[in-house]
């Protein structure tokens, strides 16, 4: 059952990276931009149970891995996917409210775009990369955390219908 709603969001995913690498990278937005991909899947995971949170993670994650954009080793990206998706999954897991509440999904997206990106900066750091200033790192972090505060209300409807229609289940927000 779990295999049928995966290879149903598949081509949903491909086409949310496709966009991500095709259009958003091409975007020269201040303060860092924002990354669709990991919107999207943040946000599905807070729909989703945790072992579907995870599952998620790693196919996002790894899709991030493979991007042309991507600056750390094979694998990076999908260790801090799996952590994140997972985390926020179980948050929302079991509270209805919380599901419920556009406001409440919005803000553990964000905080799970800034935590993706300083668990990448740890995690890369431990790899020895070279990240630069914690400044730069910061500056990143609040301009990704704004700019995804403003696209996630607005791709919100559309992700909890595509949810919807691949889980069977009512559209909650």
């Amino acid at each position: 059952m779990i295999s049928r709603r995966f290879l149903l969001s598949f081509p949903i995913f491909l086409f949310v990276y496709l966009l991500q690498e095709g259009f958003v990278t091409q975007m020269r937005l201040p303060a860092g931009g924002f990354s669709i991909i990991l919107i999207f899947t943040l946000v599905w995971a807070s729909m989703s149970t945790p072992e579907i949170g995870a599952l998620t993670g790693f196919s996002a994650g790894l899709m991030m891995d493979l991007s042309q954009t991507s600056p750390g080793p094979l694998g990076h990206w999908t260790l801090v996917m799996i952590l994140v998706a997972f985390t926020i999954s179980f948050l929302s897991y079991g509270d209805d409210h919380a599901r419920a509440n556009p406001l409440n999904i919005v803000f553990l997206v964000v905080a799970g775009v800034v935590g993706a990106q300083l668990a990448f900066a740890l995690l890369g750091l431990l790899l020895g990369q070279q990240l630069g200033s914690i400044s730069q790192v910061a500056f990143l972090c609040l301009g990704t955390a704004f700019w995804s505060a403003v696209i996630t209300p607005l791709l919100l409807p559309l992700i909890s219908r595509a949810h919807a229609l691949v889980f069977g289940t009512a559209s909650r927000i």
